[in-house]
């Protein structure tokens, strides 16, 4: 069985529900909000497509500003009530972008996380989990999800090796590029 290899053309980074009211109930919010943070940066810098959406943002408020003010102006939210980000409306960008590798990041890890994660899978997505930019309330849901995630395929990662991933080696114009932003 080929090892997945995430590069810039085949990646998209999926940012699950950052939002003000759920962010600070999740154990190391801070590491997961910074982490992800880190992502967003690499992949914008890089040219990687984001996707971000909101869960019920009239109950859980808005996209953090923390994530948000690391967005471009223009990029658009997709607001949803199901669980999994896999959405209609996420299904739909992520066929017009033609891309099969999905990197996860957001909350949390045992709930939007992972059912995102099952419907991707199901649908034939090569999933990465970025471990350092998920999270969950609960420490013990957080890790029962990752071993659940690995369980069904998912690709266990962190934000910097799959920045490093993406560019593949060190030297180049794109390394530089987000040296900065790893370091």
């Amino acid at each position: 069985m080929a090892i997945p290899r995430f590069t810039i053309e085949n990646a998209v980074l999926l940012v699950v529900d950052f939002q003000q009211r759920l962010l600070p109930t999740i154990d190391a919010h801070e590491r997961v909000v910074e982490r992800a943070g880190v992502l967003i940066d690499g992949c914008r810098a890089l040219g990687v497509p984001i996707i971000v959406t909101e869960q019920y943002p009239d109950g859980l408020g808005p996209t953090v500003e923390t994530i948000r003010s690391k967005l471009a102006g223009d990029q658009p939210i997709d607001e949803k009530l199901k669980f999994s980000a896999a959405v209609a409306q996420v299904r739909r960008r992520l066929e017009a972008l033609g891309r099969s590798y999905v990197v996860l990041c957001g909350v949390e890890t045992h709930v939007c996380v992972l059912q995102t994660a099952l419907d991707l899978s199901a649908a034939g997505y090569v999933v990465a989990i970025t471990e350092d930019a998920v999270g969950s309330r609960r420490p013990s849901d957080h890790a029962s999800a990752l071993r659940r995630l690995s369980q069904i395929g998912a690709i266990p990662t962190t934000s910097e090796s799959l920045l490093l991933e993406l560019v593949h080696e060190a030297g180049t114009d794109v390394f530089k590029s987000i040296l900065p932003i790893i370091r």
